[in-house]
């Protein structure tokens, strides 16, 4: 019999316990599989007295999980503490300078130092692997490496945070508003005590960087993405989206063109006809168009125990057959390094709502900032007061400049009419 692949494991929460609750009820499958036993020898958490619902007396514990990459009874390193920076790098830089392969489900560290850390194990020859950084059990990361390896992609997008579009999908379903949605999805364990990550864009953000770098083969720059969250986004706009033919979903987008690599994470308005629209709840979907291939659609849990186990064990099985291959489908000195693209000369279709005083004035006043600035107005709105007396306007905008769309809330900055911050939402167009 083959001798067998030994895991250590660091950081035992939902995924962590997972990870070894898919290894004990799939053990015969993945030795078939992997061509030999996959067993975790080792493992490190902060609390030694939780109940995990696993049998942890079978392992060794240690305290210092840093410490689990010096053992001469460990083949590789599954890190799950989370965290760009910490114990979570120090376990890594210290698993690669070992020899010895790592996987990891931290998309936030990946997007900070993947680079670092995939030329490291490219020195060493050993494998980095993190399918479950992104979109949790949808195989999106190696979709892109290995099964669309041949192809140019033009572009990726998709909807890459469970918890936003938990939040908006429940917003669009109960006609409730973002705040109290956001409340009962911390109850339920969707949201963070702190969700500022993931309702402020961050999160997906990190998960785009990393498809960019694979998509297009270029260097990541998670610095280089715009980044808008939903914490902005009102009953009312959902209502509005729904009345023109639209869904509102958080939208990760990246390209490559002759300007250099464009990143940005914002709410858009989704066509009814286009499949993002029709994911709802807590699951994730990327799309990424091919000119070979045609579009690509993988859509799945983003997250939780069972999703996310299952693409951490699935990069064990890789390793354990000896596939490897570089992170981030090319060697780290054959990514390219791509300038910024700017957003401003984009063209594109805009919703925007304004929060105004209900007097005269205020609509001539709007509506000559956008003549002003070059921007042409293909609808317009006007809902009756709310509980304020404020009023609620909404445009939407023909295609054009996204500069334009710009200039014209620079002019508005300050403006008494404004009784609150003017929202933009893109309109997906793809």
């Amino acid at each position: 019999m083959a001798e067998p692949l030994r895991v250590a494991l660091a950081g035992l929460g939902t995924v962590g316990g997972g990870v070894i609750k898919l290894l004990d009820a799939n053990a015969a499958l993945i030795e078939r599989r992997a061509g030999r036993p996959i067993e975790v020898v080792a493992v490190s958490a902060r609390d030694r007295h939780r109940d995990r619902g696993v049998d942890l007396a079978r392992f060794d514990w240690v305290d210092d999980a840093t410490t689990l990459a010096a053992r001469d009874d460990v083949d590789v390193v599954v890190e799950l503490i989370g965290g760009a920076d910490g114990p979570a790098l120090t376990l890594a830089r210290r698993t690669l300078e070992a020899k010895k392969a790592f996987v990891t489900a931290n998309k936030a560290m990946i997007a900070h130092h993947g680079l670092e850390l995939a030329n490291q194990a490219s020195a060493a020859g050993v494998a980095l692997k993190y399918e479950a950084a992104v979109a949790g059990g949808i195989p999106v990361i190696k979709g892109l490496r290995e099964g669309a390896a041949a192809n140019e992609i033009a572009q990726v997008y998709g909807i890459l945070n469970g918890t936003c579009n938990y939040i908006l999908s429940t917003m669009e379903s109960e006609g409730r508003d973002f705040a109290d949605v956001l409340a009962d999805a911390q109850a339920l364990g969707y949201a963070e005590a702190d969700p500022s990550f993931d309702i402020d864009g961050i999160d997906a953000a990190h998960k785009l960087s990393i498809l960019a770098s694979l998509a297009f083969g270029a260097r990541l720059d998670f610095e280089g993405a715009a980044i808008t969250g939903i914490r902005h986004v009102i009953a009312a706009d959902i209502a509005e989206a729904a009345a023109l033919g639209f869904r509102v979903r958080l939208i990760g987008l990246a390209d490559a063109n002759p300007a250099g690599l464009f990143q940005r994470v914002h709410p858009c308005l989704v066509p009814l006809a286009h499949p993002l629209a029709h994911v709802s709840g807590s699951l994730n979907a990327v799309v990424a168009e091919g000119n070979f291939v045609g579009r690509l659609f993988f859509q799945g849990r983003g997250a939780g125990e069972g999703p996310t186990a299952s693409a951490v064990v699935a990069d064990l099985i890789d390793i354990a057959r000896g596939e490897y291959g570089p992170a981030f489908a090319m060697p780290v000195d054959s990514l390219a390094s791509l300038p910024r693209a700017p957003g401003g000369d984009r063209r594109g279709r805009a919703y925007l709502r304004f929060t105004v005083a209900d007097r005269p004035g205020v609509l001539a006043e709007i509506t000559a900032a956008m003549r002003d600035a070059g921007v042409s107005i293909e609808s317009l709105i006007q809902r009756g007061a709310m509980p304020d007396g404020s009023v609620i306007l909404v445009m939407v905008t023909h295609e054009g400049p996204e500069k334009s769309v710009t200039h014209a809330l620079d002019k508005l900055e300050g403006s008494q009419s404004l009784t609150g911050r003017p929202l933009w939402m893109h309109i997906l167009d793809i």
